[in-house]
């Protein structure tokens, strides 16, 4: 751990390797005085050395930081630069506050997420604010349910509520390991399901086998997660903006759609260092994520995907995130990422690749297609569909998109 202390307490501390388990101690010592206001706190993860080198330099953790700044959470910096969002120590309380008001109080965290992001910081914050130690998974190079069944039995032990945080990944692999990981995690009060959009089909298999799951949509911008099954946490408000990149006629995503923005306590002071981005994405009180979404008239919020990740073939835009949801609803089939490739005629063409559920047949791309094609209509279906062993990840949870359209190469 670096901690930049002595003369100027208003430099960042470095905690290097925070998404091991040997480093938790010195993180949630760290966030305990940057809650109290005495500490700025920067975690890194532990490799590649250059991707750390890499976040290292572009947040300058040797440079003062901004005021009132508790954490610095690195973005993925997946289009660039990586930026690091400024999060205070009351957006960090009120994040945290509002879950457990949500959720039914405090109580015992369990860690099976990285530190280094988001949603692990804010299981070691709640831990704080509750006065529960957390328990930590010991992970041993991913995500594994036997080792995830181990640690929820030690947090499980305790008295009181439980909770944990999930991706849809991990959700995925416990559900088809099944067993004691699956009675495990069934116990707790309430999973937390974020980081990555959750397929219907998966978030029902969830609730069948008697999983509280509660999903929920945010980012290092709102300090985690702040809408709750659709609905936004206290003090917490959505609305849907019009972007004048698309006409509503042109998007194969239905009526009511808009560019999510977000206001609230939970909301970041901004990017670390940038003005210029931290203007750009933070007017008057809202954050404009570059989402899109709907609600459905009754304060419920559906997200639908990014913006940036819409396929435009032959003049409409089709949202990857619904194409998703029809393959994965195919009982053999437990993870689908969909992307545009360049196309002559099209502009652009919809492909898709697939992992199959480990206890059904094999995928069948001909059924896969059809499927979406009685969902969706011609022009969101597959021109093609390969099946692979893994998709490919950026982050907890999160589809590396790039390298899904490397994987077709010449198709």
């Amino acid at each position: 751990m670096d901690t930049n202390e002595g003369t100027d307490r208003r430099r960042l501390v470095v905690v290097r390797g925070a998404d091991r388990v040997d480093a938790v101690p010195a993180l949630l010592a760290e966030l305990d005085r940057a809650l109290a206001g005495r500490s700025a706190v920067l975690p890194l993860p532990s490799g590649p050395a250059p991707e750390v080198t890499r976040l290292a330099a572009a947040l300058l953790p040797a440079e003062p930081v901004e005021d009132d700044t508790a954490l610095v959470v690195p973005t993925s910096g997946s289009t660039g630069l990586p930026k690091g969002v400024r999060l205070t120590a009351s957006a960090l309380r009120s994040s945290a506050e509002a879950t457990h008001a949500r959720l039914g109080g405090g109580g015992t965290w369990l860690l099976a997420l990285p530190a280094t992001h988001i949603a692990g910081v804010q299981v070691l914050v709640r831990s704080l604010l509750a006065s529960a130690e957390p328990v930590v998974m010991a992970g041993r190079g991913g995500f594994r349910p036997v080792e995830f069944a181990e640690a929820a039995g030690r947090a499980l032990a305790r008295e009181g509520r439980h909770y944990t945080a999930l991706v849809p990944t991990q959700l995925s692999r416990v559900l088809s390991e099944g067993g004691d990981a699956v009675r495990a995690l069934a116990r707790f009060d309430a999973v937390l399901l974020g980081g990555a959009a959750c397929p219907p089909a998966l978030l029902a298999r969830a609730r069948a086998a008697g999983v509280p799951v509660v999903t929920t949509y945010g980012m290092s911008e709102t300090a985690g997660g702040c809408v709750y099954d659709g609905r936004p946490l206290p003090g917490v408000r959505f609305r849907l903006a019009d972007d004048p990149r698309t006409s509503p006629a042109d998007l194969v995503t239905g009526d009511g759609v808009g560019v999510v923005e977000l206001a609230g306590p939970v909301l970041a002071a901004g990017y670390r260092l940038d003005p210029d981005a931290t203007s750009a994405a933070f007017r008057d009180g809202w954050f404009r994520t570059g989402d899109l979404g709907r609600h459905d008239g009754e304060g419920t919020l559906e997200i639908i995907g990014r913006h940036d990740d819409l396929i435009n073939s032959g003049g409409l835009k089709i949202a990857p995130v619904l194409v998703e949801r029809a393959l994965t609803a195919v009982e053999s089939v437990r993870e689908a990422c969909v992307v545009g490739l360049p196309d002559a005629e099209w502009g652009q063409a919809v492909v898709a690749v697939v992992v199959g559920e480990p206890t059904a047949a094999p995928p069948d791309p001909a059924e896969l297609r059809a499927a979406v094609r009685d969902q969706l209509g011609a022009a969101a279906t597959p021109k093609v569909v390969r099946v692979v062993a893994e998709l490919p990840s950026r982050g907890p949870g999160k589809v590396d998109r790039a390298a899904v359209v490397a994987l077709f190469g010449g198709r």
